[in-house]
């Protein structure tokens, strides 16, 4: 029987005080993003070359050197720090070269160091990404006397694809570089073409890439020579003066240069389209708030506003439908690219912060929907994009992830976020056009996934470089059998069975109100079909679980994972299966304290740091939390939320990488290793914590009956929150949380516009709730 809240809380973690951890992912680099720009240097603000670091714009990495240097001197960096995710400010100071100097009773172990700072010279970089960078150089005499410095850039870029900084290289182009002096202003430029002739698997042509950048100086007061490695500036500064100069780094992009979105002094919101929309996003999307100080609220609280603010910096603004729709990059600095289940998982767990990310993603997956048969990037008619990278590599054709469809996830998961936008939304015109592209996705499951003919989604890749894997885990070497071996393709994924029927489920519903009853009867009996014959033939009695998987010969696959969390969460999984699904998945080898592992960790292939064998997953953590939900295990979602934002207390920003190592949370492990190549910030972590609020207060719109659910069973970390401005259909509405002295929890409504009545009853998530139940409350409750 389901785990019934009764006021308490599960037992709590080992008490070990970790009031100075900050992790932080990728620690020897900085990133300052916006968008498709990312500006990933040394910890002190330079680039040498090295593997990784560059300024990237499309994947292309358009500058690798990048170092200001005084009398061909190394400065001293002081305080440099993000300001915000596009921003950035360095502090440095170097020894005026004076002709005499004060006797100092300096330290000996930092006397060059307290030099430094006794006859200062300050140089402020400050950074400013967007379409590019801005940069304003500012050097600053803080000495009595007055000299002459030479300040030097030392700059260079290779056009290299991001992953070829630290792996083979494939294309190789021509690269000019040219210097321009005259006017107010002096340039750098360095333009690369490239081009290939391919022939992949009948797929033929010829590919060009031609990218560059031009650097600008102006505003200086030097003038500015070039030696071929080196801008130089000979700068005279006057006690107390300070020299200024704009650094513009202007992106050529397939021959078109874009234009820095930022000018001098921008920490700022600024005048520009890019800022506007940014901004009007974050102020109409949800707000969140706590009284409290003392709990976890306040991580949470911190959690779900800076999941905002990642969102709007991750947003691909060439890829906008309209200033409230739009796109999010899957993640930085790896995935600054078009993902379709990422983006859509994002979408769909974002939503209530508004409608904005699936009213984006939805058409533009839709437009991009596969229209002919191309083996080598896995595209078939009806099969939904999984990646659309715009990098060198992907550009000119030596790899298909330029438009790839490697991946079942995404055309079953498409109908699901659509029915979503419907719940959230009640418009017929917003997803009336995106109706037909999902029925076409479900379509190509059925007639290109079920070869065979037994009712399951399989994958196989069809091409050359296709990955092996095309489920939820889609790393090489994600499925295993139960001695640790491989599984080979034809599998069908226990998880990619969930996600058909919700999608199928989902769907009808749609269907229904748009007046195609008997396409959604048809519907709904395919997913009633689906349901029976996955419980099956995929429950393991003597496991208490499902199984990972079918292999080619349709025998489980009997390994313990993350996979069977999702069958829970789709609905999928029959109701008397699940007490015992939850309670393995609690089990210690699965669930590591700070959430649940892909793997077991008692499995033979479990790897603590393997992407898929042993990592914890932050993004699954939202489904787990909605299925646990849906069944009634209210304890059981206060431990896995509460895991999950006990982890959040140990990262910079509160922010949840893309996953961590699975280590057992105890004594000697106060805090979990990091997956060393993990995305920070992720766009589905960010929304993860969404998807766990909702299900902690049983929230869920149904606007087409102008109806949310609200079904509060806070835990005694979280025992006040309040969400404000919440969009359902054309109404707003504010709601205070709170938990009583009793344990049990309440709700107020601080302000609504609109039509809409807030009914206290489990969501239609949940299969808690009878019929006669959920209509009483329904038309007992008062629409305000």
């Amino acid at each position: 029987m389901p785990r019934k809240h009764d006021g308490g809380d599960s037992a709590a973690p080992p008490a070990i005080d970790t009031s100075l951890v900050r992790l932080r992912v990728r620690p020897d680099t900085t990133y300052v993003s916006s968008g498709r720009t990312v500006l990933a240097t040394d910890l002190d603000g330079f680039l040498r070359g090295g593997a990784d670091h560059g300024l990237f714009v499309h994947e292309t990495r358009l500058l690798s050197r990048y170092r200001w240097k005084i009398a061909d001197a190394d400065l001293y960096p002081v305080t440099l720090s993000n300001v915000t995710q596009r921003s950035w400010l360095g502090y440095y100071i170097f020894q005026a070269p004076l002709p005499s100097e004060p006797d100092y009773d300096a330290p000996t172990a930092s006397g060059s160091v307290y030099k430094a700072a006794q006859h200062a010279v300050e140089l402020r970089l400050s950074r400013y990404v967007g379409e590019g960078l801005h940069e304003d150089v500012d050097l600053t005499n803080f000495t009595q006397q007055t000299f002459t410095l030479r300040l030097s850039l030392e700059l260079d870029g290779d056009f290299a694809d991001q992953f070829e900084t630290h792996e083979q290289r494939l294309q190789h182009g021509r690269l000019d570089r040219n210097w321009r002096a005259g006017g107010d202003a002096w340039e750098w430029r360095a333009d690369y073409k490239a081009s290939h002739v391919y022939d992949n698997q009948g797929d033929r042509g010829e590919a060009h890439l031609r990218r560059g950048i031009v650097v600008r100086f102006s505003s200086a007061d030097s003038e500015p020579t070039w030696d071929g490695e080196r801008v130089t500036f000979d700068v005279t500064l006057a006690p107390h003066q300070r020299w200024h100069c704009c650094v513009d780094h202007a992106p050529i992009i397939e021959g078109k240069e874009l234009t820095p979105r930022y000018r001098c002094r921008s920490f700022k919101t600024q005048a520009n389209e890019y800022d506007r929309r940014s901004q009007l996003f974050l102020h109409e999307a949800t707000h969140f708030s706590s009284r409290e100080s003392e709990t976890l609220a306040h991580v949470a609280v911190g959690a779900l506003e800076q999941g905002r603010r990642d969102l709007a910096s991750l947003r691909l603004f060439d890829l906008d439908h309209g200033e409230r729709a739009w796109v999010a990059a899957a993640g930085l600095p790896l995935y600054v690219a078009l993902f379709g289940r990422d983006t859509l998982t994002t979408a769909w767990e974002a939503a209530p912060l508004g409608p904005e990310l699936m009213l984006g993603t939805l058409p533009e997956l839709a437009r991009r929907q596969g229209r002919e048969d191309n083996p080598w990037r896995d595209e078939e008619p009806g099969r939904m994009l999984h990646e659309a990278h715009s990098g060198p590599r992907s550009v000119l054709n030596y790899i298909p992830q330029g438009r790839n469809y490697g991946s079942v996830t995404t055309s079953g998961f498409y109908p699901f976020v659509l029915a979503q936008l419907w719940h959230w939304t009640a418009d017929k015109d917003l997803i009336r056009p995106y109706v037909e592209p999902a029925i076409t996705a479900l379509k190509w499951l059925a007639d290109r996934c079920d070869s065979d003919g037994d009712g399951f989604c399989a994958y196989q890749t069809r091409s050359e470089l296709g990955v092996d894997n095309q489920g939820w885990k889609d790393s090489d070497d994600a499925i295993v059998y139960e001695d640790g071996s491989q599984v080979h393709a034809p599998i069908a994924t226990c998880e990619e069975q969930g996600i058909v029927y919700a999608a199928k489920a989902n769907l009808a519903e749609v269907l229904w109100w748009l007046g195609r009853k008997d396409e959604a009867k048809q519907l709904l009996h395919e997913a009633g079909e689906l349901k029976k014959r996955f419980n099956e033939a995929f429950w393991m009695e003597d496991e208490g679980f499902f199984a990972m998987a079918l292999d080619p010969d349709r025998r489980p696959v009997r390994s313990i994972g993350s996979n069977a969390l999702h069958c829970v969460a789709t609905g999928i999984a029959d109701k008397d299966f699940v007490p015992r699904t939850m309670q393995r998945l609690l089990m210690p080898d699965m669930f590591s304290g700070w959430g649940v592992r892909t793997l077991s960790s008692a499995h033979p292939a479990y790897n603590p740091y393997s992407y898929h064998r042993g990592t914890v997953w932050p993004v699954e953590h939202g489904p787990f939390a909605v299925g646990a939900y849906r069944y009634g295990f209210h304890d059981d979602v206060e431990r896995i939320c509460r895991a999950q934002f006990e982890a959040a207390a140990l990262f910079e920003h509160y922010r949840l990488p893309e996953c961590f190592a699975g280590h057992q949370r105890d004594e000697d492990h106060p805090f979990p290793a990091l997956y060393p190549a993990a995305n920070s910030p992720q766009a589905w972590s960010a929304t993860t914590v969404y998807t766990m609020l909702q299900a902690m207060l049983g929230l869920q719109p149904y606007a087409p009956l102008r109806v949310l659910f609200v079904d509060p069973f806070l835990p005694s970390w979280l025992p006040e929150i309040t969400i404000s401005g919440m969009r359902v259909a054309n109404a707003r509405v504010s709601i205070r949380f709170y938990r009583k002295k009793n344990g049990h929890s309440d709700y107020d409504i601080v302000e609504q516009r609109g039509l809409l009545a807030v009914v206290r009853q489990p969501s239609y998530w949940s299969m808690t709730a009878g019929l006669g139940e959920r209509i009483g409350d329904v038309l007992t409750s008062p629409f305000h």
